[in-house]
């Protein structure tokens, strides 16, 4: 069994169900080789090197999952559309769209033909198109989503 494993995961549990009454002993017994990738979070499409994490293959698909749907329910909206990934290498095991903050244009129009609802609209998201061309696509993470995701669960 990796340490890390046992350190993060076992241990904790076992100290909450016995309320800090057990205790812990392990030998080293030796190396052995696994099958052990890297798990790298893709925020807006930018690798974020805090929550990207070495785990075994066969955890990695659950674990990838987990976290983007932590970091979907965390993470406050943007004026545009956050893609929330998670990849093994190049290949994206795991995926989650976060819905852009869309302002209520349409509040201040009441009734009329629907072209002028639809040319509001479409300004609306050509606005959007020329920010993120500008370099405005830029997601910042809060420190409570980072405990969230760091934070397993049971």
């Amino acid at each position: 069994m990796p340490r890390a494993s046992v350190i993060v995961d076992f241990y904790d549990k076992l100290k909450g169900v016995t309320a800090g009454y057990a205790s812990l002993n392990y030998e080293f017994e030796d190396y052995r080789a696994s099958d052990i990738v890297r798990l790298t979070i893709l925020v807006a499409e930018e690798p974020v090197e805090a929550l990207s994490t070495l785990l075994h293959e066969s955890e990695a698909y659950r674990r990838g999952k987990e976290i983007v749907e932590t970091l979907k329910e965390e993470l406050p909206k943007q004026q545009f559309v956050v893609k929330l990934q998670a990849a093994i290498g190049s290949k994206v095991i795991a995926s989650e769209r976060l819905a852009a903050y869309r302002k209520a244009v349409l509040a201040k129009m009441s009734g009329g033909d629907y072209t002028r609802k639809s040319k509001l609209l479409q300004k609306q998201k050509k606005g959007k198109q020329r920010m993120l061309e500008h370099g405005k696509g830029a997601v910042e993470i809060p420190p409570e989503a980072f405990i969230k995701v760091l934070r397993r669960s049971s």
